[in-house]
């Protein structure tokens, strides 16, 4: 299989999948070619695509490649599919997704606090569009579960990796929506509380850790 082969299979299997597809995957489909060439060959299709400026790219996210919409074509695409009766994430949906975004790992009770109403439904909505995972239960009376946000949260939302996520204050912008500032503050806010109280523990850490160095000296 020369390069141009290659391409066009590549090319082929990213418009028909639904996921990112991993350079792994594609090594394992493709064992002659090898990781190099593979690789070589989607940064000339993401060349091609940037150079010839049409309706969609190929983009890194989640671990991985796919064809996606451009970003000045978002406006279009929400009125089409608006019109088609597709679901939408709510306000509501947004807001508590950006409170798990930016405090992860975080328990339920604890979101609901900071938007000073119950997200228990709403949670469950989350849950159910895949955005959000549990991963594990909260050392606390009662165990409560902590949730954090999804790989399907990082497809959805075009990021590579959750540290790819912008400024709070920029999250607005990411999701296509105003997120209340009152909101953002008090997210910012609790972020900078929990930094407080880390820093003790972090300072008491790294008195250990010099005690052993010298005992070790020693």
């Amino acid at each position: 299989m020369d390069n141009r082969e290659l391409r066009a299979a590549l090319e082929a299997i990213l418009f028909a999948s639904t996921d990112p597809v991993t350079l792994d995957d594609l090594v394992e489909n493709f064992p002659e070619a090898g990781g190099e060439a593979i690789l070589g060959e989607l940064e000339e299709i993401k060349r091609l695509l940037e150079e010839n400026v049409g309706g969609f790219m190929l983009e890194q996210t989640a671990g991985g490649w796919r064809l996606a919409t451009r970003a000045e074509h978002d406006g279009i695409l929400k009125k089409y599919f608006a019109r088609r009766g597709e679901s939408r994430l709510s306000i509501a949906a947004l807001e508590t997704l950006a409170i798990i975004a930016y405090r992860q790992p975080v328990t339920a009770p604890e979101v609901s606090e900071i938007r000073g109403v119950n997200c228990t439904a709403v949670m469950h909505t989350l849950l159910e569009r895949r955005m959000i995972r549990v991963s594990g239960r909260k050392n606390v009376v009662g165990s409560p579960f902590l949730y954090r946000t999804s790989r399907e949260f990082l497809i959805h939302f075009g990021l590579n990796d959750i540290r790819d996520l912008p400024r709070l204050e920029e999250f607005g912008d990411l999701i296509g929506e105003s997120i209340s500032e009152d909101l953002v503050s008090v997210i910012g806010e609790q972020r900078a509380a929990n930094a407080a109280q880390d820093e003790p523990e972090l300072a008491m850490n790294e008195v250990q850790s010099a005690a052993a160095i010298d005992d070790s000296r020693d």
